[in-house]
């Protein structure tokens, strides 16, 4: 960084001739040249890197500031939106245990037929509320 600015090219595409810092008629504290390829002005900080002050960008970050703050508010307040319904879905929700679907019980020991000793048997349940299946082959009758 020195008191001349080179030529170049602005992002407008125009071509901008190099000029000596401080430049005629502007700040006499501006020896340095500052800035990037497409644009360069003199400045009294060898390491500024924009050309405003340092108040406006002061400024800058209270905005960013105020608004990162204001989004965070909001994101917590939908968090604690949701988990306050989320809660009161839960707690309305009737405390009894699940319907397990139809009760099985078990009915008193047959006779075993004098016939039938010896062979397999099988324990036999009734469902309530309904009919008895009937045996649909003729082989499986006794």
């Amino acid at each position: 960084m020195s008191g001349a600015c080179t030529s170049y090219v602005s992002a407008e595409q125009e071509e901008v001739r190099g000029f000596s810092c401080p430049p005629p008629g502007g700040e006499a504290a501006a020896v340095f040249c500052c800035g990037f390829r497409d644009h360069k002005y003199c400045c009294d900080d060898p390491h500024s890197f924009f050309p405003y002050e340092h108040s406006y960008m002061w400024w800058l970050s209270i905005g960013a500031l105020v608004g990162l703050s204001i989004a965070a508010m909001v994101l917590l307040a939908f968090i604690v939106t949701a988990c306050v319904l989320c809660y009161l879905f839960i707690s309305s929700k009737p405390r009894t245990k699940l319907d397990p679907g139809l009760s099985l019980q078990m009915t008193g020991p047959k006779e075993v037929l004098p016939g039938h000793q010896g062979t397999n048997t099988a324990v036999t349940m009734e469902v309530p509320m309904t009919k008895p299946l009937r045996q649909s082959s003729p082989s499986l009758n006794p």
